[in-house]
């Protein structure tokens, strides 16, 4: 008699593709074009990780941010961050309260469920310093106390390549505590011409419509659906392979920094979102292959040489993505 082989159990994830989809729709209504940048954020808010936008001026990065949070019943606060901003304006202070004769804690506008850095290069590494343990711990510790973020806490910051007068380049542990780095580009011709059709037609200048969005998920619905991410089904053969093409990058000639085995725990997550957000309870390798170069781009350094010949870090993850080998 043959032995029955254990059954995987299936995840419904109908409450999920229903609330992308719905996600999508209200975005849409403002911003034409940039599916993959709109995709990305909000497998970014499944997996539970922080988004760094990188694009030049003019592409909608602070735009998509702030209508992703508006989808979202949850708290929302923004930051600009300047070369003259400080910690405390970031995480908070503590002022002195003369009823109590103590000093009491006010917390910053981290304290959100989704925060908006907008031009985060621009602030100088004290402040990028004030980040680290918020973005990775999702808690602020002051005087000794520790004050515990709500869930969700979502960071979504933006910096544009380009500008490099007034910048500061972000440490290396500050960018490795981003799931994914999105290049956003310029837009198709044809999605700028549909922009400008829908900005004629609305009649009211530069204004944007956030009136019109409406909200999708509350903080709960959130929280659940990252649950349902979780259990997801990936094959061994799959974890394997994250594991190769992360290994890989520690040993390419091409690179001088590898990434690390936080990268391969961020891929994993990513995969998992984005087969949910294709309505798939299992994960593919081509869910991998289309993750890797936003979750590895910013985690790796590519070599003054390579740097010298034109040669960019999503070129060499692409051709290490060619020659690894991809489980069948």
């Amino acid at each position: 008699m043959e032995e029955s082989q254990p059954s995987v159990t299936r995840t419904d994830l109908s409450r999920l593709s229903a609330a992308v989809q719905e996600i999508k729709r209200e975005m849409a209504r403002v911003i034409v074009g940039q599916e993959a940048m709109i995709e990305l954020l909000i497998a970014a808010v499944l997996a539970d990780g922080h988004v760094l936008i990188e694009g030049v001026p003019g592409v909608a990065k602070t735009l998509a941010a702030k209508l992703l949070a508006q989808t979202l019943d949850i708290r929302f606060s923004r930051i600009q961050f300047t070369p003259d901003l400080m910690p405390s304006d970031v995480l908070g202070t503590a002022v002195f309260n003369p009823q109590h004769g103590e000093f009491q804690f006010k917390p910053g506008p981290v304290f959100s469920n989704i925060v908006l850095i907008d031009e985060i290069n621009r602030a100088p590494a004290k402040t990028q310093a004030a980040l680290f343990e918020v973005m990775e711990e999702r808690q602020v510790t002051m005087d000794n106390r520790t004050y515990p973020m709500a869930a969700p806490f979502l960071v979504l910051a933006t910096q544009n390549p380009v500008e490099h007068e007034g910048t500061y380049r972000l440490p290396e542990a500050q960018l490795d505590r981003f799931l994914f780095k999105i290049a956003v580009d310029y837009p198709a011709l044809e999605d700028e011409v549909r922009m400008l059709e829908q900005f004629q037609a609305r009649g009211d200048g530069l204004r944007i419509p956030f009136e019109q969005v409406s909200r999708v998920l509350q903080a709960a619905d959130i929280l659940a659906l990252r649950s349902s991410i979780h259990k997801l089904h990936i094959e061994q053969p799959l974890i394997a392979y994250i594991a190769r093409i992360v290994y890989e990058t520690r040993h390419s000639r091409e690179l001088s920094l590898g990434a690390s085995p936080r990268a391969s725990l961020a891929l994993l997550q990513a995969s998992k979102a984005f087969a949910a957000i294709r309505d798939r309870d299992f994960v593919t390798p081509e869910d991998i292959v289309d993750t890797a170069p936003s979750v590895l781009r910013h985690r790796v350094a590519v070599t003054p040489e390579k740097e010298m010949e034109g040669v960019t870090a999503d070129e060499i993850i692409v051709q290490l993505l060619k020659k690894t080998e991809v489980p069948r």
